[in-house]
């Protein structure tokens, strides 16, 4: 997630990023982030997901959270400076893990009606598109994996004068 605003950030208590999941979609884990609510996984055995909600709401980790929690740009409490101000930590990222979605490009579904959150109004999602995989290569660098479906989103700022 990207503050493309030159003079406004984002400030405590932070964002808040939803959506909807298109079909019966759960979120296995998460690094980076967290759901606000779990929902009902009363139909998991054994391994149960990180949240089962079908509008599922996510909020960034404090800053201090445990090293296994944390992903790039993230744990900043919500919290995000302004293009304008420090592009560097104008950023917030979180990885998710998400089950149930379908096997290939053709049957998984994006999710729809994004909402970003904030301190005051002024917040907008344009809709998911489907973008090339993102490509990982092992710490000895002699195996490639690669994720089945990369889905980014812009979430942005928009400049209001309220008189």
């Amino acid at each position: 997630m990207n503050n493309f605003q030159m003079y406004r950030h984002i400030m405590s208590p932070g964002w808040t990023l939803g959506w909807n999941w298109p079909k019966k979609e759960v979120i296995w884990s998460i690094v980076g982030s967290q759901t606000t609510e779990q929902g009902d996984c009363s139909k998991f055995k054994g391994n149960v997901p990180h949240c089962c909600k079908r509008d599922p709401v996510l909020v960034d980790l404090l800053p201090g959270v445990p090293y296994n929690q944390q992903f790039s740009n993230c744990c900043k409490g919500g919290v995000l400076a302004s293009w304008g101000e420090d592009p560097s930590e104008s950023v917030s990222s979180f990885q998710i893990s998400v089950g149930l979605a379908g096997t290939s490009n053709k049957t998984v579904k994006l999710p729809k009606n994004f909402t970003l959150l904030g301190p005051g109004p002024g917040y907008t999602c344009g809709p998911a598109k489907i973008v090339p995989s993102t490509v990982f290569l092992t710490a000895d660098h002699r195996r490639k994996t690669q994720a089945l479906s990369k889905l980014p989103f812009s979430a942005s700022i928009f400049s209001s004068v309220y008189r």
